[in-house]
């Protein structure tokens, strides 16, 4: 649904060397950079979906009442990562790593205020499918296969 989303900052190579280690921590990279203005992080130089930069009226930048953005992690490990990341680069914890039932049985996640106030999290979501369930599901598969292999060499005859 969303396309990229950007963030005010006071100082974008102060904030870059904050980035570059926390989305480093989740696996994503810094792929556009037009410092001292702007630069974008993502897993691809053709999908910059998360931009810093200075504000486009070039005042101070301010974070958004209950806005935050939220990154997704691989892990519960790269959630953890993450939250060091930030916190030894000079953010504050709003947060710390870990299940947050009330968004669901499998969320994991962690908060942090970036070093000019925006909110960020990164979460895992683990798989809820009981590893019975996969089982079943994936024999099915292979016996509807058989099934299909069997039907098509009678049709053949």
């Amino acid at each position: 649904m969303l396309h990229h989303v950007s963030v005010g900052v006071r100082d974008v190579e102060r904030a870059a060397k904050f980035y570059d280690a926390v989305m480093k921590a989740l696996g994503y990279r810094r792929v556009m950079d037009f410092l001292p203005h702007a630069l974008a992080y993502g897993e691809s130089r053709d999908r910059p979906e998360f931009w810093i930069g200075m504000p486009h009226d070039q005042r101070l930048p301010s974070g958004g009442n209950g806005t935050h953005v939220a990154f997704a992690a691989k892990s519960k490990g790269a959630v953890q990562r993450f939250h060091a990341a930030a916190i030894a680069g000079g953010g504050s914890n709003n947060g710390e790593p870990g299940p947050r039932p009330d968004y669901g049985p499998a969320y994991y996640g962690a908060f942090i205020y970036d070093l000019d106030g925006n909110k960020i999290e990164a979460t895992f979501i683990a798989a809820t499918m009981p590893k019975a369930a996969k089982r079943a599901k994936k024999a099915g598969r292979k016996a509807g296969g058989k099934k299909a292999k069997k039907a098509k060499k009678k049709s053949r005859r």
